[in-house]
């Protein structure tokens, strides 16, 4: 498998990709996403082909990683998943990134939520657009359901793939609306700068 190996206490390619863009404390990724790799096609098949029990596999492989990273230990107060639409979450039956997310928190003796952050539209896949059209397409389409939940908290976003960070981005500028929060990104896999 293609491991990052990427840790919350160094300076990774992760944490560059958000840079000027959002005020993050930390980022990283479990595996590496290329065309045509064995990531690809797990991410795939959990998406796409109803496979929805590789999710907490992943999510305890890297779990396992991040309990004992001392760049987190301790730290994480809500692990949250970047929310589907319910249309799309209906159609599909789940969200690709819940279980995965609840093996983080379980790991990392957080609270998993995923009726804090929703998702207003119903958008098409993102999967062929670039980072400006992700962005457009993103734009206002998370909001908070109870501020006051979060305040003076830390959360570890959680999503399936960064490719150009935009759907991180964006649902991080709606985290950032609450006082006191910090903000850390993961993901099951990254997208490799070139």
């Amino acid at each position: 498998m293609p491991f990052t190996e990427y840790t919350f206490n160094a300076e990774n390619s992760v944490d560059r990709i958000f840079y000027g863009r959002i005020d993050v404390k930390k980022s990283s990724s479990f595996l590496f996403y290329r065309e045509n790799s064995v990531v690809q096609h797990l991410i795939h098949h959990l998406k796409y082909r109803n496979q929805e029990q590789l999710a907490p596999f992943l999510g305890d492989w890297y779990g396992q990683i991040l309990k004992e990273d001392p760049g987190l230990q301790g730290i994480i107060d809500f692990v949250i998943p970047v929310p589907l639409h319910t249309k799309k979450l209906r159609k599909r039956g789940y969200n690709q990134v819940t279980g995965f997310a609840k093996k983080l928190a379980h790991h990392l003796e957080a609270t998993f939520v995923d009726d804090l952050l929703l998702k207003t539209a119903n958008t098409k896949t993102q999967t062929k657009k670039g980072r400006i059209g992700r962005w457009q397409n993103n734009k206002a389409l998370y909001i908070l359901s109870d501020m006051k939940a979060l305040k003076n908290k830390n959360v570890l976003l959680v999503d399936d793939v960064i490719t150009t960070g935009a759907t991180m981005e964006i649902c991080t500028e709606a985290l950032l609306q609450v006082p006191g929060i910090g903000v850390y990104l993961t993901s099951m896999a990254v997208v490799p700068l070139t």
